[in-house]
């Protein structure tokens, strides 16, 4: 049995959470999957799993294994897409995994492109809520290439594509929208239209507000960050958020944030790209901060 299926079943198991569905979703029996996982600890040299009376629960070196296991299995699936396209026996493929606020500003117009450009090349997007959850999908081998913040300690190529701008976004009848900008200092005793904890773009408007000598309070907060502006030009407080996720037809004052706020943005990959996450990556880096 080749250590592919084995890191086969060991995903297969940590997913449904038990031995027996896992067997159940891999047709295999439960006698038969427990000597695999086995057979991989022996060879990892300790235990995997710990086998609790009603879960399965990874060890740190089960931990420390999981996402190279499916990155395995991500590349072993890829590596055969990529032989069925040379023959001839499918159309290629595209895995693009990103955060929230690229996926609705910075890679609309892109993919519109890329499409118009290729439409034989089917594209999947996956989207995340934060730069450390990106960079963890795609280093379990999630997506081709990955559009979002510059990864932390990041082993593969970078390509800085730009930086993306920020805007204040408040009610047409608020009284800081008189300019055409707006000093944050002069926001601080007011209530936030905020991002939920988890959204990356609560860090930002930390950082922006700590820059300014405050830390903001938050009247409101959003999951979503398509739903932050329109909170804010509803009237529930102030909102900093990309430039590019506003629609042309936006009924709230934008006004420029002062200091100015600005995000680098990246695209990424684990190794060498292949000729399609290649040609997707050289047109974000050309297109990515221009209208089509």
């Amino acid at each position: 049995m080749s250590t592919l299926r084995r890191f086969e079943y060991l995903v297969a198991v940590v997913d449904e959470g038990s031995f027996t569905r896992a067997a159940e979703r891999l047709h295999v029996t439960q006698p038969a999957l427990s000597h695999q996982i086995r057979a991989l600890e022996h060879d990892a040299g300790g235990a995997l799993l710990e086998r609790l009376p009603r879960a399965v629960r990874l060890t740190a070196m089960g931990r420390a294994m999981l996402p190279h296991a499916r990155a395995a299995l991500a590349d072993a699936e890829r590596a055969v897409c990529a032989a069925r396209q040379a023959a001839g026996l499918e159309a290629a493929e595209l895995r693009v995994a990103t955060v929230y606020s690229v996926s609705l500003g910075v890679l609309p117009p892109v993919l519109r492109e890329w499409s118009r450009r290729h439409p034989g090349v089917a594209i999947t997007l996956f989207e995340h809520r934060h730069t450390g959850e990106l960079r963890e999908a795609m280093l379990a081998g999630q997506a081709d290439l990955a559009v979002g913040p510059r990864p932390d300690g990041w082993e593969g190529p970078v390509r800085t594509l730009g930086e993306e701008d920020f805007v204040v976004v408040l009610a047409a009848n608020d009284p800081a929208a008189q300019g055409k900008s707006v000093r944050l200092a002069d926001l601080a005793d007011r209530g936030w239209v905020h991002y939920a904890p988890e959204n990356g773009l609560a860090e930002v408007l930390d950082q922006a507000c700590a820059a300014a000598g405050f830390t903001p309070r938050a009247a409101i907060r959003a999951a979503q960050t398509a739903a932050v502006p329109l909170l804010a030009a509803a009237g529930l407080g102030p909102a900093l958020v990309p430039s590019n996720v506003l629609p042309d037809d936006f009924a709230g004052a934008v006004r420029l944030p002062d200091p100015p706020v600005r995000r680098e943005l990246t695209a990424y990959t684990r190794g060498t790209p292949d000729p399609v996450a290649e040609a997707f990556g050289e047109l974000l880096a050309a297109r990515a901060f221009q209208e089509f």
